[in-house]
């Protein structure tokens, strides 16, 4: 037997993504969205790419619209090879101020008839 086998291999360094929660209704899991951008090769257009990762989050600490950093890990389920490796920043909770823009889009669009071919 040689040394070599003996010493330990170190560990292959882990991909590390950052996303945002889109879902959180598991337990000790959250859904996280990774949105990454591409160049097309014929078109020369950037282009979003989004990838959804189930990740384990074993406090359940993360909510829905965090920012949150992952780490790749083993398996530890069916589906879940993500890890919550830290939350880097939370989502607001304060309730939407009447005048903002983002309030007055979302009355606008609430009040849109519906659509859906009834007379």
């Amino acid at each position: 037997m040689s040394v070599e086998t003996l010493v330990p291999q170190a560990r292959a360094s882990r991909k590390v993504r950052e996303g945002v929660v889109t879902s959180d209704k598991m337990m000790k899991t959250i859904v996280v969205q990774v949105t990454d951008h591409i160049r097309h090769g014929k078109y020369n257009r950037v282009m979003p790419l989004r990838n959804s990762f189930k990740v384990h989050d074993e406090q359940n600490t993360a909510h829905l619209g965090d920012l949150v950093r992952i780490m790749e890990t083993r398996p530890l389920s069916r589906d879940k090879r993500w890890r919550l490796v830290k939350i880097l920043k939370k989502a607001s909770t304060a309730p939407a101020v009447p005048d903002a823009p983002e309030a007055a889009i979302l009355r606008r669009s609430a009040k849109k008839p519906n659509q859906t071919g009834a007379a």
